[in-house]
């Protein structure tokens, strides 16, 4: 299929003018090898030449960013989507299970009942599903928090009890941690805080019963596999280096 006339004209008034193929073709839509065959006599002046290699130094300097930038929208696109499979409000159980999943993970596995992160959204979520799943009264809630010293401890306090709901006279004594040269400073904008359900011993217990009773069907062959490889529990524990 032949070209219009007018096309050709107007790709060579633009080169003439200095513009690239790639913008050019934003106004002309043909193929870049039709462009490079029409235009290849035509010579750039030095301004347009430089121009043209700053741009393209521009663009080269810009690939690592671009295609950040580009993985981003795909990243968000993809939790857009994910998002909008779950249908709300979601059920008692789901709700329940979640909240067990997210102690397994993050909650503490000694004597008390208790949670500590970082993350003022899983924080958030814990507290309140302490308070439905157990009916358990927020003045039941304690807490405390790990700061650094270049961070306000009272306004640290009222943020997480704005967030959480729990009584500033609930929150214990806060832990500064030492300024080193292994801390990274300001990385934590809120700190840590660790939430404790008072007289919570059961409801630990229960929420690890919620976790096997999920998780029952895949048991028998962890427990079989486990079996198969008791000789890793033989291994001796390393000598403690003491001081000469």
């Amino acid at each position: 299929m032949k070209c219009p006339p007018q096309l050709y004209d107007r790709a060579l008034f633009l080169r003439k003018k200095g513009w690239s193929y790639n913008e050019i073709r934003k106004e002309v839509p043909v193929a870049k090898s039709t462009l490079s065959l029409w235009l290849k006599s035509v010579r750039l002046s030095p301004a347009h030449r430089a121009r043209l290699y700053t741009k393209k130094i521009l663009v080269l300097a810009r690939g690592a960013s671009s295609q950040k930038e580009r993985r981003q929208r795909e990243v968000d696109e993809i939790i857009a989507k994910a998002s909008a499979e779950i249908a709300l409000p979601i059920s008692k159980k789901t709700f329940r299970l979640f909240g067990a999943a997210l102690y397994w993970a993050e909650g503490t596995k000694g004597k008390n009942f208790e949670v500590t992160n970082s993350d003022p959204v899983l924080i958030a979520f814990m507290a309140k599903w302490f308070q439905d799943v157990f009916e358990i009264p927020v003045e039941r809630l304690r807490a405390r928090i790990n700061i650094y010293p270049q961070q306000n401890e009272k306004e640290l306090k009222r943020f997480w009890s704005d967030l959480t709901g729990i009584p500033l006279e609930n929150f214990g004594k806060s832990y500064v941690k030492p300024l080193s040269s292994g801390y990274k400073k300001n990385n934590l904008y809120y700190g840590t805080i660790k939430v404790n359900v008072s007289r919570g011993i059961d409801m630990k217990h229960r929420t690890f019963g919620w976790v096997q009773g999920a998780l029952q069907e895949l048991m028998p062959q962890i427990e079989s596999t486990q079996r198969r490889w008791l000789s890793l529990r033989d291994n001796e524990r390393p000598p403690v280096n003491l001081p000469s």
